[in-house]
């Protein structure tokens, strides 16, 4: 048996998918990124080939995405997160898609036609606003776990608006919601809201809605509010977090079949 290895170093997160001669997947692995990025790669392949028994030597290529995809010496290529996002997501629904990926520190809006061939995209590197950063700074600012977020949101009953799409303004205007009494849950809300907002702002959306990444993987209730700002479903893509990496595989697959 055959493999092809993807992994995805985010500015946050590293993701790594091993699939076999079908597509499926066969083992996969996520850490944080941390300051080696040569080390955290090292590391998830060990753990994605220890746990499913795979040896490297069956691995028959590897290609490498994200912000960390020059730091990967074993990877025989790589791409951008661009392609493998839009290579991953088409996987699971193969027809005209438009894809969002919500990550750490940028935000993207890749536009697919059906047989899968990028047409256009967006990207948001100027600021946190519309990413997860601006969402893990909510949550510190409310002395509140990552994970209890979604949760929190799906309970808000008031519509309450951040007025302020830069973090650290956002922050402090959090502070005066606080102290105003503002429920938590509502100010929650309004921080998925002004990140869906933000992203809304940046392009439009053909086809298919799919959503891909951490943040949505975490809180899909975030997806369904960006679905409901297009005025469409939003269908948050099998394993969202590691699309990219799994992408990434899918390239290293088709590279190999054709050399």
């Amino acid at each position: 048996m055959e493999y092809y290895c993807g992994i995805d170093i985010g500015a946050s997160t590293a993701k790594l998918v091993v699939i076999d001669s079908t597509g499926l997947i066969a083992a996969k692995a996520i850490g944080r990124s941390g300051i080696d990025y040569e080390k955290t790669a090292e590391q998830l392949l060990a753990d994605s080939c220890t746990g499913e028994s795979i040896d490297r030597s069956q691995i028959a290529r590897s290609l490498s995405t994200g912000y960390g995809r020059d730091n990967v010496p074993w990877a025989d290529a790589k791409m951008t997160e661009i392609a493998c996002h839009g290579k991953g997501a088409y996987f699971h629904f193969k027809k005209c898609i438009t894809v969002i990926d919500i990550g750490a520190q940028d935000s993207k809006i890749i536009h697919l036609d059906d047989a899968g061939k990028r047409k256009s995209f967006k990207m948001n590197r100027k600021c946190a606003a519309g990413t997860g950063a601006f969402i893990e700074e909510i949550a510190h600012r409310l002395t509140l776990d990552i994970s209890e977020l979604n949760a929190l949101a799906e309970s808000s009953t008031e519509e309450v608006s951040l007025g302020s799409f830069c973090t650290v303004f956002a922050a402090t205007e959090v502070l005066e919601k606080i102290r105003a009494g503002v429920n938590v849950a509502d100010i929650v809300r309004g921080a998925f809201n002004s990140v869906v907002k933000r992203i809304a702002e940046m392009d439009r959306v053909d086809g298919l809605l799919v959503a891909t990444g951490g943040v949505v993987a975490h809180n899909p209730f975030l997806g369904r509010l960006l679905g409901e700002s297009f005025g469409v479903e939003a269908h948050i893509a099998p394993d969202a977090q590691y699309t990219g990496a799994l992408g990434a595989a899918l390239f290293a697959a088709e590279q190999e079949s054709n050399s």
